[in-house]
Parts: structure tokens; sequence; C-alpha cells
């Protein structure tokens, strides 16, 4: 990765980008206004009297970045972080907007798949006093679809509250993406738990185990920074949520809170999870010694009868009678039953 302080240009770093789609909601107590725009010069001015929400969809052109910083006064280390697809969550105050990074899972694994991989979107937002600026790093991205919805339908007034509300609940829509991966890993975990305790794991537990800890692994790095850094948004001395707006993101930060419970519960739920896996391999293969040991206890006594009349003395009892052959393998035979019954007695079998 290269520093991005010894360049002036700004670039996406991350693979197979799309181009950029913008498409902008205007709204108001009483308006709504659905705005494709082709390139961000078309974009309307915000004013005090409505919000503007700009939704970017794919990050290939990062000019279209640029340039819509530039429109809206973004600084140029912000516009870098907008585009670095390596950028860690994170809460960010500035003067006169608030910046967040954050990660959303585009697949949610379910018992009937193998071990999909990892597959994230890219969220940004850019929160100001009359606009909101969502980033996303995919061109089909229907992540904030049911926002659109609820300002369709003004659901519990949204068109009437301010932009920093709009914004809590976009980060109520990542939060409970996280909520939802961490209970679809817990309930993968249970059922492998399930698997373990009735000793019919299946002989790919190892490896589901192990792709579970990545989805965990990435959900943790996903959540944690965000939860460390929300309480920011929170102190009134910081002055960019008001007042009426603070409610909303405590209540964003309960979310969090009770997300990164599920989160902490994973892990407890994978490392007991491996100690059983562990203990159950030990087991198995306690088990497969035993009987090997009890096989080879029943034949030591025939080899011990075998040994003693395969001897080359000249004088040995048995050897010349008639029926010294039938009587040795009856010997035998009642040796190693004897055996097996002995152990069957001790309950060793």
């Amino acid at each position: 990765m290269e520093n991005n302080l010894l360049s002036e240009k700004l670039s996406w770093n991350g693979l197979g980008a799309d181009h950029a789609k913008i498409d902008a909601v205007r709204y108001s107590r009483d308006t709504l206004e659905m705005l494709p725009v082709e390139a961000p010069e078309m974009l309307p001015e915000p004013d005090g009297n409505s919000v503007l929400w700009v939704r970017v969809r794919g990050f290939k052109d990062a000019a279209v970045t640029e340039s819509l910083c530039n429109r809206f006064g973004i600084s140029f280390l912000t516009a870098q972080d907008i585009l670095n697809v390596h950028h860690s969550s994170k809460v960010e105050m500035h003067d006169e907007y608030l910046f967040i990074v954050a990660s959303v899972f585009r697949n949610h694994w379910n018992s009937h798949d193998e071990c999909p991989a990892v597959r994230k979107e890219r969220i940004r937002l850019v929160v100001s006093g009359n606009y909101v600026i969502s980033f996303s790093d995919r061109e089909e991205s229907s992540f904030f679809d049911g926002v659109v919805e609820a300002l369709r339908g003004n659901v519990l007034k949204i068109r009437q509250r301010s932009s920093y509300y709009l914004a809590s609940v976009m980060l109520n829509e990542i939060v409970y993406d996280y909520i939802s991966e961490a209970v679809s890993v817990a309930d993968l975990l249970e059922e492998m738990e399930d698997s373990l305790i009735s000793m019919n794991p299946g002989r790919d537990i190892g490896s589901r185990i192990q792709c579970l800890r990545k989805r965990y692994l990435a959900l943790k790095h996903a959540a944690a920074p965000l939860k460390e850094q929300f309480p920011v948004l929170l102190r009134p001395q910081m002055g960019l949520v008001s007042k009426a707006d603070r409610p909303f993101y405590a209540d964003v930060h309960d979310h969090l809170l009770n997300a990164m419970q599920e989160i902490d519960e994973c892990r407890e739920t994978m490392s007991s999870l491996m100690d059983l896996y562990i203990s159950n391999n030990g087991l198995k293969m306690n088990d497969i010694m035993k009987k090997l040991t009890l096989l080879s206890t029943i034949f030591i006594p025939m080899t011990f009868l075998a040994g003693v009349w395969g001897m080359n003395f000249k004088f040995m009892p048995v050897t010349e009678w008639k029926y010294g052959y039938l009587f040795a393998w009856v010997s035998f035979a009642v040796s190693g039953v004897a055996c097996y019954f002995i152990f069957r007695s001790k309950r060793w079998r």
C-alpha cells in the first residue's frame, strides 16, 4: 500500500469497482423529489429549507468523488479515506461535517452454504447541516433502499426531521446488518455445537469452524471501531448533533452495543467449540487406540502359545500327538474368547 500523502491525485485502490451512479433525494416537510443525476455539476444546491441526500454508488471514477468533495467543501484527506477500501471503520468529526466509514455484509451465511467468501460493501457517510452524501462501492447496491421507501412514506415523520436524523436512520441500517450477521454466525455455531455433542459432526466440521472464524473476525473488525468511537457523537460539546437528534444517536449506540454483545458471545461460543472439537478428536483417538490395544491383547496369549510350540526341541509333549494341531487351534480360540469375555465383563470394549 502506498503512502497517500505523497500524491496529490485521488485514486480508487480497490479491485473490480463499478462506474459511479449518482441519485439525489431532496425533501422537506411537504415535498419529496427523486433526482437522477448524470454528473456532480447537475446536483441542486443545498438550502436551509430542505435536506439533500446524494447517493453515490460505485467508485471506479475517482474524479466523481473529487468533484463531489470540492462541491460540498469536503477535505482532501476525507476524500482519500472515501476511496481507500482498506480503511477501517471510524467516526470522524470535522468543523462543518461528520464523516463515517463503515462496511456491511453482502452475503449472510446459512446452514446450506459450504463456505462462502466474506463479501463486504464499503459504506461512507458525510453528514452536514442540510445534506447527506452516502458512498457505496457497488453500482447495484440496494442497501439503503429501505431508507428511500421510508422517505417516500414519511415513516415516523422522517421528512420533518434534520439531515442528522436521516444519518441516524442509515447508521441503524448498518448496525442491524451487523446484528443479522452476528445472529447468523451464532446460529451456525449452535448447530455445530449440537453436532459435536452428538459425536457425529461430519468430516468438514474443522473447515466450517475456520470459515466461521473468518466471518467472526471480519464482523468484529467492522463493528468494534464504531463501538469505540461512536460515543463522541453523544457529547454535547461537539456541537454537530443537535439536542433534538442526540436521543436517536443514543439509540443507535444502544443497538451497536447489542451488536457487540452478540459478537462477543460468538467469540465465547467459538472458543468453547474449538475446545470441544479438539476434545472430541482426542476422545476418538483414545477410542481407536483402546480398540487396537484390546485387539492386540487378545492375540498375546495366542502368540505366546505359538512361540512355545514353535521351539525346535526334539522332545516336546504334544508335537507328535495325533490331535496336536487341532489342540493348538482350540487353545488359541479358548484363550482369545476368554480374553474377550474378561474385557467385556470389565466394560473395556
